[in-house]
């Protein structure tokens, strides 16, 4: 759920309460949470959704047949931010969501976060366990960096100098998205974090400070450091490191280019 982990669902559920017709009725933000009682969708207890167990067949979901997929009350749904409902919002795409929230800065950094993580096509209201593991991982980076005090300070956080370490983190992103997610590492880095990779993406090796190559090859056949060193370093090693051979043919090619 990309909306608590980066901790803009608050802000959003605020804006709601000031609006003036719900204000009139005294709803407060807790009206506008699916987590709790009062405004939420009973029947399906807010996730919109409901689980029909099938015995000895996987479960089948089917949307809810009072809210509609909507998580909320059809009272709640009278309430309106830029006319739209806070179903609707949770039903919409970050990178739409980024356009709705222009002008409120704290919600509106935390949304181009996601984006620049690749993460531009996921919705609000996305359920925890339909997220892979590669956006899980990428969805905590955001979170450290949504604690920054403001956008021009964007890489200082309440925790100080964390280790991150990732398994493969560009698993299914595309070129540019890759390019999104080194410069949002290299500003955990820049703000005295740590951060450890397991990773293939030769566009991800060449910008790491320090490589540590394990091999010569996979599973029984590895498991001993073959090359280790900045980039530039491991891909002169002419022995033994499969990394080394393809990194330098990578790095030619890119100092061809630029």
């Amino acid at each position: 759920m990309p909306r608590n982990h980066v901790g803009f669902w608050d802000e959003i559920r605020r804006l709601f309460a000031a609006v003036p017709e719900a204000r009139m009725r005294g709803w407060g933000p807790s009206r506008f949470s699916f987590n709790v009682a009062g405004g939420r969708c009973e029947a399906c207890q807010g996730h919109g959704i409901k689980t029909i167990e099938m015995s000895f067949l996987p479960d089948v979901k089917i949307a809810c047949d009072m809210c509609r997929r909507a998580r909320f009350t059809a009272e709640t749904l009278t309430v309106r931010y830029k006319d739209k409902t806070v179903g609707e919002l949770l039903a919409m795409s970050v990178d739409e969501a980024v356009e709705v929230f222009s002008a409120h800065r704290r919600i509106h950094h935390a949304l181009r976060l996601l984006q620049d993580v690749g993460l531009g096509y996921l919705t609000l209201g996305q359920q925890s366990p339909t997220l892979s593991g590669g956006e899980a991982q990428r969805i905590k980076l955001v979170t450290e960096l949504a604690k920054a005090r403001d956008e021009q300070d964007a890489c200082v956080s309440t925790n100080a100098h964390t280790l991150y370490v990732l398994d493969e983190p560009t698993i299914g992103l595309h070129m540019a998205d890759v390019e999104k997610l080194i410069h949002v590492l290299h500003r955990l880095v820049s703000a005295g974090h740590t951060v450890v990779i397991i990773e293939h993406n030769l566009d991800v090796i060449a910008e790491a400070d320090w490589i540590i190559d394990l091999g010569p090859e996979g599973g029984d056949g590895g498991g001993r450091v073959v090359a280790e060193g900045p980039p530039e370093g491991v891909a002169r090693v002419r022995k033994g490191s499969h990394t080394a051979t393809f990194l330098a043919r990578f790095l030619s090619e890119r100092a061809a280019g630029s």
